[in-house]
């Protein structure tokens, strides 16, 4: 009785094993770091890597190591004082083709690293950070969406051969349409009832003659500032990735209001920086009539606008634009069916679709451009003050021929590769905001007060397990004692799921992480009093350990699903530092359940099982 066969010993070692393997990276810290990332895919070669170690050594520093990972190029460095002057001698180095940012790199291991064990996340309150609360302009999302209907308004009554005299947006008002002759009104509402059913409209006369009054529908508005709102986290989440931030939190905030919290990132004017640039993006016709090389002489033909790609080459495109980004609600790379080269798939609303079906109607065979509109803050020195100076960047990203009538799926070819088209896919569906957004309220948390965090953190936990491990071995035992080793399993593969899992620990996760201490101690004592109880009845030893596990499983099973149950709960509904909590109780119920039932009776059988006994130790 009590004895384990032996594979299932060997299979509870070897989850034991592995738990300490993969906890393991979070004892060895973290180095300061330069997190070296591409803007417009700048390359990530060994060309770089000399650029930098050349700007290293100019500034009399030896970095520990420089690695390529999956955000670009980490240079690990001794000390904060040498990363903040790496910084300043990489940035001027590289130039505006690079991101080079503040961060911090795990010390693991090479051999650690090589099995795939990576130390778990530290959220905001233990790592240190930056916290955005950015608020989203919802006047400018309906302003734009009427400007839009103007335009589409525009173009519709002179494809019908509507006589109008004016279409003008009034603020707070609506949109405008003045006819020239009261038969046209009409016209007009069987246009807006067949092809503009987002928009409301009242006729009006008066002594100018016959005008249409139109306003956007209130569950048009309710959607389209929901779509702008998700549209712009999509996009901060992209331009997180430029800083190299490992697990950021960008999440809504109410109805209008988006958190951005970035966990170990030092350089805060940069964050700002890149979070609120705003971009945008047209398609253009391409003017294949004149020459480019006539508009870089200053002679730029009518209707025409002069551009440039990101090699430098000179481009003529119309000025007149066929769509812009806003219309776009999904973009993804792949090959092209008939050629098998790379191409770009675009999806188009049911608006966007319209427009440019009858913008490319007469255009098939003809280049089209993409240009990519950006607007940055950058920092100029006048005299002794430094100034902020807005800066407009237009590029043409992209050539493409049109093969024939677009609509609401299309797709853009004559990329240069499939990371182009790539790189292409992302810039359309998350390269520009939907609407201006802005900081409203910034936080930092400093490295040492999140050191503080973890220190206190530490510092109850540690107290609270040492006062549960001596009151346990006094009060059961050796029995207690095999309650003591399996709690710090218990820790262990805490921390390896967390790790595996790239969970992030928050300061309520430590709250979780002691709360699980003391519930996996509960389930040791629930067996140990149940074997006591059958000793007291005149079990022998050997029957009272057996019915001691077999008759307190089913109470412990119960007690741990029912606060999974409300873990899980919290996970769902919950933000932020609940989450945090949730994370690491539902984590720790698991390990608990596997610890102090399993593991528990692996060891007292190995101890007892087997043996005749007069007394337990319990």
């Amino acid at each position: 009785m009590n004895r384990y066969p032996l594979w299932k010993n060997l299979l509870i070692l070897s989850i034991i094993v592995l738990g300490a393997i993969y906890a393991l990276p979070n004892l060895y810290g973290e180095y300061p770091a330069l997190q070296i990332s591409t803007v417009r895919s700048a390359p990530l070669d060994a060309a770089l890597e000399g650029k930098v170690r050349a700007a290293l050594k100019e500034a009399q520093l030896e970095p520990l190591a420089l690695e390529r990972d999956a955000r670009g190029l980490l240079v690990r460095l001794t000390d904060t004082e040498a990363q903040l002057k790496a910084n300043d001698a990489v940035a001027a180095a590289l130039g505006p083709d690079y991101v080079v940012a503040l961060n911090l790199a795990p010390a693991t291991p090479a051999w650690l690293q090589a099995l795939g064990a990576k130390p778990m996340y530290l959220g905001l309150d233990l790592r240190g950070g930056v916290h955005f609360l950015m608020e989203v302009d919802m006047e400018a999302v309906v302003r734009m969406a009427e400007e839009r209907f103007v335009s589409d308004l525009r173009s519709a009554l002179r494809e019908k051969k509507i006589r109008y005299k004016t279409i003008a947006r009034e603020a707070g008002r609506g949109i405008l349409v003045t006819l020239r002759d009261a038969a046209s009104q009409s016209e007009v509402e069987d246009l807006l009832n067949e092809e503009f059913r987002d928009l409301t409209f009242a006729l009006e006369n008066d002594s100018e003659g016959s005008a249409v009054r139109l306003s956007l529908k209130e569950d048009y508005i309710r959607e389209t500032r929901k779509l702008a709102l998700q549209q712009n986290l999509t996009t901060l989440r992209n331009r997180v990735n430029e800083l190299g931030v490992a697990e950021p939190i960008i999440q809504q905030h109410g109805l209008d209001r988006i958190v951005v919290q970035l966990p170990g990132v030092q350089d805060t004017a940069r964050a700002k920086e890149i979070l609120g640039a705003t971009a945008t993006l047209e398609f253009r016709m391409q003017d294949e009539e004149h020459d480019p090389q006539e508009a870089v002489e200053g002679r730029t033909p009518a209707g025409a606008k002069l551009y440039r790609t990101r090699e430098g080459e000179a481009v003529l495109l119309k000025r007149q634009v066929m769509l812009t980004g806003e219309y776009i609600i999904d973009a993804s790379s792949g090959l092209d069916s008939v050629d098998n080269r790379p191409a770009v798939f675009i999806t188009l609303d049911g608006k966007g679709a319209r427009i440019f079906s009858r913008a490319t109607r007469d255009n098939v065979g003809r280049p089209m451009g993409v240009v990519f509109i950006e607007t940055k803050i950058d920092k100029q020195k006048k005299g002794n003050e430094t100034i902020k100076v807005k800066k407009t960047v237009e590029e043409v990203i992209n050539i493409a021929t049109i093969r024939e009538q677009l609509s609401k799926r299309f797709q853009i070819t004559g990329l240069d590769s499939t990371e182009e088209a790539r790189n292409l896919a992302l810039l359309l569906r998350a390269g520009a905001l939907a609407a201006p957004i802005s900081i409203i309220e910034e936080r930092t948390v400093g490295p040492s007060l999140g050191q503080d965090n973890i220190t206190m953190g530490y510092n109850a936990s540690v107290i609270g397990f040492a006062l549960v491990l001596v009151f346990t071995a006094i009060y059961y035992g050796i029995f207690g004692l095999v309650a003591d080793l399996a709690l710090v399993l218990n820790l262990v593969l805490l921390l390896a799921l967390m790790s595996l899992l790239q969970a992030t620990l928050t300061l309520p996760g430590i709250a979780g992480i002691v709360l699980t201490v003391g519930m996996a101690i509960d389930a040791n004592v629930l067996v140990f009093e149940r074997i006591r109880e059958e000793r007291r009845n005149g079990t022998t030893p050997q029957a009272a350990i057996n019915a001691g596990y077999e008759k307190a499983f089913a109470t412990i099973a119960d007690s741990n699903l029912t606060t999974l149950i409300a873990a899980v709960v919290l996970f769902a509904f919950g933000t932020g530092p609940v989450k945090g909590f949730a994370v690491t109780l539902s984590l720790g119920i698991v390990t608990s359940m596997f610890t102090a039932i399993a593991g528990t009776r692996a060891v007292i059988n190995l101890i007892y099982g087997g043996r005749r006994l007069a007394r337990l130790a319990v």
